[in-house]
């Protein structure tokens, strides 16, 4: 409940700051920066180092993976066929194939499933949505937001994006088997834990009301896909394809259902990927994503 409360606390602190005369809004570019380059790669280090692994974990580790090869798929070819322009192609490609599976994710999964279901959704996260974040998704930022940069430009922008580096450490480190002090780990626990408060701030700093913006055919559309499709292909692979019946698998598809990643929309909005189509598919996803979400627990149990 925590977290919750954290999100809805500084998302409208953001909204009633965006409207404080005389206070300076762009601070956003300085909060999203602090998130991509100091929070993401703490929480790298931080839990990357403790996970254990086994071939069990490919279900709730592909989550991630599947759900964004479907929206580059979904929404390259949409886009194509509709005309849209390349940042808005890649800001919903992003935007809805990446979830939220860590600050919704955590508290939702543990009141759900318990502390079994807390380390099924920690793995769904850090070597799934994570990393994807880390490489895949900076890819496409990169491709949609500069036309088309070389491949080297591109492993370039990769290879030094913080967030990356420390996930290259930390496999590193669980390689070997090897984690850092306690001292250090608590650092890394508490830089982390920020990320929350400074991501919603930027979001609603960020996000408007505007009845008459052209971005609400595309925020339902990419709504829509993130929280009704991407689950429905989840559970079709996973559950009625492969017939997976665990908890572990129960968890998977709900993570698969959560709300748009509040980083991946500061990502896409860092590219000039539609800043403010991004800001609204965490505005309203989020509260709208309470209602989804109870849809799929029920469909999990029958």
């Amino acid at each position: 409940m925590y977290n919750f409360a954290l999100i809805f606390i500084f998302l409208f602190l953001g909204l009633f700051l965006q409207k404080l005369k005389g206070f300076p809004t762009e601070i956003y570019k300085l909060l999203n920066k602090i998130v991509i380059y100091l929070c993401l790669p703490a929480i790298a280090l931080y839990y990357i180092p403790k996970i254990v692994w086994n071939n069990q974990l490919l279900y709730p580790i592909g989550v991630a993976w599947l759900g964004f090869a479907a929206s580059y798929l979904f929404f390259s070819l949409l886009g194509k066929k509709l005309g849209w322009s390349r940042k808005l192609t890649g800001c919903l490609i992003i935007t809805a194939g990446l979830g939220n599976t860590s600050f919704l994710g955590y508290p939702i999964i543990e009141a759900l499933y318990g502390e079994e279901g807390l380390k099924t959704a920690i793995l769904v996260d850090q070597p799934g949505s994570f990393v994807v974040l880390s490489t895949v998704a900076i890819l496409i930022a990169t491709l949609y937001s500069t036309g088309k940069p070389n491949g080297l430009e591109i492993a370039k922008k990769i290879a030094i994006f913080p967030p990356f580096i420390t996930f290259v450490i930390a496999c590193l480190m669980n390689f070997l088997n090897v984690d850092f002090h306690e001292y250090i780990q608590y650092f890394l626990q508490k830089t982390g834990s920020v990320i929350t408060p400074l991501a919603m701030l930027s979001v609603g700093l960020q996000l408007q009301f505007d009845k008459r913006s052209q971005h609400w055919r595309f925020l339902g559309l990419g709504l829509l896909f993130k929280l009704i499709l991407t689950p429905a292909f989840i559970y079709l692979l996973y559950v009625v394809i492969l017939q997976q019946h665990s908890k572990t698998i129960d968890v998977a598809v709900m993570e698969s259902a959560m709300a748009p990643m509040i980083t991946g929309s500061i990502l896409a909005t860092t590219h000039g990927l539609k800043p403010k189509l991004s800001s609204m598919m965490i505005g309203f996803g989020i509260p709208l994503s309470f209602i989804t979400l109870i849809f799929w627990y029920f469909v999990l149990q029958l």
